[in-house]
């Protein structure tokens, strides 16, 4: 049977409870209602908005193709080269993101160490819009893994042992007996890394910049509203908290279930 904690206790927890709800009330209280609509068709929010979608969209279908041959790996390692790997898929979650920025310029700028190949090839990553995806890429990719990972190991097998047996390849398999499987955990992954892509800034304000029209997405054009235009900046900033939200309420405890699922062993 749980207890009621004693009240000393739901005093220290309501103070976590006051920091992270303040800020959402606050910015609830600042929201310029009246002026709601003319804020959102602004030249600099409709540009913001627009690229945030694109890139955002683009990164997620990169994280898919190319997250579930990862996860679909990791899900059947033990040995050290997938730990290893399992570690490099983590790192962006725990990583700063200006950090990751600078790791990105390293590599792939102009001057970088795959960067310079590509620019003598004619491409060009860094303070691109081709960049901005490349950099929300690098930091969603570990949540659409994870949940996919996840769905994987604890995946019942019979069915696709049954499938081996009579004769189907693994690609076979993969694809029509274990993907519709796991298909509720593809989506909620690809909704994690979506939400993460749309929402990300230091590793694209490092590596892309933040050109209007270019590599300017939403996050970035809130930074940058925020001494020119302060209520333009609280009205993009409520889009992104909506959004956010919108996507924890939709998933609810499932991120939390992958988290536990997908711990690294």
């Amino acid at each position: 049977m749980n207890h009621r904690p004693p009240q000393w206790v739901i005093a220290l927890a309501a103070v976590p409870a006051v920091v992270l709800g303040a800020p959402l009330f606050a910015l609830l209280w600042r929201l310029p209602w009246s002026d709601l609509a003319s804020a959102l068709s602004s030249e600099a929010a409709t540009s913001a908005l627009g690229l945030s979608l694109v890139t955002s969209i683009a990164a997620t279908a990169l994280c898919i193709v190319f997250g579930l041959p990862l996860a679909w790996m990791l899900s059947t390692g033990t040995g050290l080269a997938t730990r290893v790997i399992r570690a490099l898929c983590l790192l962006p979650i725990v990583l700063p993101p200006v950090v990751g920025g600078v790791a990105l310029l390293l590599a792939f700028g102009r001057r970088g160490l795959i960067g310079q190949w590509l620019a003598d090839a004619g491409v060009q990553l860094s303070f691109s819009t081709a960049g901005v995806v490349l950099a929300q890429s690098f930091v969603a990719l570990p949540f659409f893994v994870l949940s996919v990972e996840a769905a994987l190991r604890q995946l019942d097998v019979e069915f696709a042992e049954v499938a081996h047996v009579h004769g189907a390849s693994p690609i076979r398999v993969f694809v029509t007996v274990t993907l519709p499987s796991i298909a509720p955990a593809v989506a909620a992954g690809a909704i994690l890394a979506w939400a993460r892509a749309l929402g990300e800034f230091g590793a694209t304000v490092t590596f892309a910049g933040s050109l209007q029209g270019t590599t300017q997405t939403l996050p970035l054009a809130v930074y940058d509203l925020l001494e020119r235009d302060p209520a333009e900046a609280v009205v993009l900033s409520a889009v992104l908290v909506v959004v956010a939200v919108t996507v924890l309420i939709l998933l609810r405890d499932r991120w939390f279930g992958v988290l536990r699922q997908a711990t690294p062993r």
